[in-house]
């Protein structure tokens, strides 16, 4: 099979984790945009779109979130598989009229999440699985005929809609990305040091599991959307 062509929409601030991550992670024909920067595809000519976590908000003023959603409006209409990550996923659910709101809350660490129903993007993920989360924003409300696909106690932790597909966890995060990410976090003494022993040998292998949702998601973007209307 040919490489799958993805444009890696990279709102991350230049965060070489970030970059790193998903090279190393997406098995594709990755081409990065930087898009913090204004930078965005000239077109759609590409067979599927990532759009990265970042430390913005997606209800902020940054002046580069308009023209980001404008282009997630294109490829949407374009019926291009879409995955947001994190604020990709914010982005993508409000994109596609769904509510995104600030939690009052933090939730950081290794968290277990529940699978709901049966997902093409996390098919072979275990039911109850580990993934780190990193956020205070959530997706409150979603998307019109949009189908959850993962949760836990705190949040949407991932849906679907069509060819659009958005987790809130961090499938991409090695531990070397996540202490420095739990560090650069404003927490309570104690509250940081409560993640970081929980960066364990044992946390980052269980987590590996979800890492499985990008090849399933370059399947997706190389096969077209699954005839069965069961399968989310």
């Amino acid at each position: 099979m040919e490489s799958v062509r993805v444009a890696l929409l990279n709102a991350s601030y230049n965060d070489a984790a970030t970059r790193k991550n998903f090279h190393r992670d997406v098995d594709a024909d990755l081409r990065e945009f930087t898009v913090n920067d204004g930078e965005l595809p000239g077109g759609y000519d590409y067979d599927a779109a990532i759009v990265s976590g970042s430390g913005a908000s997606v209800y902020g003023d940054e002046p580069w979130i308009p023209p980001l959603l404008e282009w997630v409006d294109g490829a949407v209409e374009r019926d291009l598989p879409l995955l947001g990550v994190c604020f990709g996923h914010q982005l993508l659910a409000r994109a596609l009229g769904g509510e995104v709101r600030d939690m009052g809350e933090y939730e950081i660490g290794y968290r277990e999440i529940d699978r709901v129903g049966e997902s093409e993007l996390l098919a072979g993920v275990p039911e109850r699985f580990l993934a780190f989360t990193t956020h205070s924003d959530e997706v409150a409300r979603l998307p019109p005929d949009a189908d959850l696909i993962a949760e836990n106690d705190y949040s949407v932790q991932g849906f679907r809609r069509g060819r659009v597909f958005g987790v809130q966890f961090h499938p991409e995060y090695d531990a070397e990305t996540a202490e420095t990410v739990t560090r650069d976090r404003d927490l309570a003494a104690d509250h940081e040091q409560a993640v970081l022993e929980s960066i364990s040998v044992e946390n980052v292998a269980a987590a590996y599991e979800a890492k499985s949702l990008f090849d399933n998601f370059l399947s997706h973007a190389a096969d077209g959307a699954p005839d069965d209307p069961n399968i989310r």
